[in-house]
């Protein structure tokens, strides 16, 4: 007599896929995909190379100071020095080209550039280990010390540039920020590629992530967990503003100058793609790829706006409406949820 096979617990077998389910929880992508349309209608030429371009250009800096920004969010933080660490960093780089080197004519223009990145990039260290340090050891608020840093650095930005752009750079700069790799993506896209994957490996899939998202539930249940709450805080600190600095030179090298207001737009674009993509300000929930998404959602916005002639102040009325629906939307489940349900019913 042959045995019988025993069949697998249902509860051990893998769900089923369901393109409701999934709509119901990648709803953003559906929006992102819906303003494409929309746009393609008003202006045939919207979906064109050109406007490719433009669009992840834009997206850059958005994108990059967004999935840094969830991290420190799901952690039950924020960091809103990001935007002017961006210009501080670049200034000081731009700084050190321009009167260290010799600037454009500069004949050692490989080694300069490299210096000034150098440079922004430890600019960008010493302002989060500075903004960890202080919020992992004095217990402030994150957003009036982060606040404060803001100020500073958008400070000290102006002071070496004297208020102005730095325009004088190696030719090597913007070479490197307009390198395109077989014409469709720039050199500055494919770094914040490389980077926000490698964000959101880490954050899914290593105890560095696992931490993250524990403090953002609980800061005790963390403590009495043993993870070691000050170096974690003050390491996701210097990521931000590394990350920031990344940002700042990604947008030197594109525009060729460094300019102190270089990320003064972008500070709420950031923190408004991170709650598109469904961070709750709250602490414990995020998504780095979600928040990228919001970030391309804001860029082409701010891109199709331009396309059709709106002008620059409504397009932050639009970007407020944006954000505002989607944490509706996001919180209440409304009305995306409900008309899914009513379909599987009907």
């Amino acid at each position: 007599m042959t045995a019988m096979k025993k069949e697998a617990p249902a509860s051990l077998a893998p769900p089923a896929f369901s393109l409701k389910s999934y709509l119901a929880q990648n709803w953003i992508i559906g929006i992102l995909l819906l303003m494409i349309v929309i746009f393609s209608l008003i202006k045939p030429n919207f979906v064109s190379w050109g406007n490719w371009f433009n669009i992840t250009d834009t997206a850059v800096a958005i994108c990059l100071l967004a999935a840094l920004q969830t991290v420190l969010i799901i952690a039950g933080a924020i960091d809103l020095s990001q935007a002017a660490v961006m210009g501080f960093s670049s200034v000081s780089g731009a700084y050190v080209m321009t009167h260290y080197f010799g600037g454009a004519a500069t004949s050692q223009g490989l080694l300069a550039t490299l210096v000034g990145f150098a440079v922004a990039l430890i600019i960008g260290l010493l302002v989060g280990l500075i903004n960890g340090v202080i919020i992992a050891k004095s217990r402030l608020n994150p957003f009036i010390v982060t606040l404060g840093s803001f100020q500073a650095c958008f400070g000290l930005a102006n002071l070496l540039s004297n208020g102005q752009e730095m325009t004088d750079l190696p030719p090597e700069v913007g070479a490197f920020g307009n390198f395109y790799i077989g014409s469709i993506v720039s050199m500055p896209v494919l770094i914040a590629i490389a980077i926000i994957a490698i964000a959101s490996l880490i954050l899914n899939n290593t105890r560095f992530g696992k931490f993250t998202y524990v403090l953002g539930d609980s800061r005790e249940a963390a403590v009495r967990a043993g993870i070691p709450v000050d170096r974690h805080v003050i390491s996701l600190y210097v990521l931000s503003s590394c990350i920031s600095a990344v940002a700042g030179i990604l947008v030197m090298a594109r525009l060729s100058d460094a300019s102190p207001a270089a990320g003064q737009d972008l500070l709420l674009n950031s923190i408004a793609a991170a709650v598109i993509g469904g961070a709750s300000l709250a602490g414990g929930r995020g998504s780095v790829a979600r928040a990228v998404v919001g970030g391309l959602i804001i860029s082409t916005l701010l891109i199709g706006l331009v396309i059709v002639n709106v002008q620059p102040f409504w397009q932050q009325v639009a970007v407020g409406v944006v954000l505002i629906v989607a944490v509706f939307v996001d919180e209440r489940g409304i009305p995306l949820k409900k008309i899914l349900q009513m379909r599987s019913r009907s």
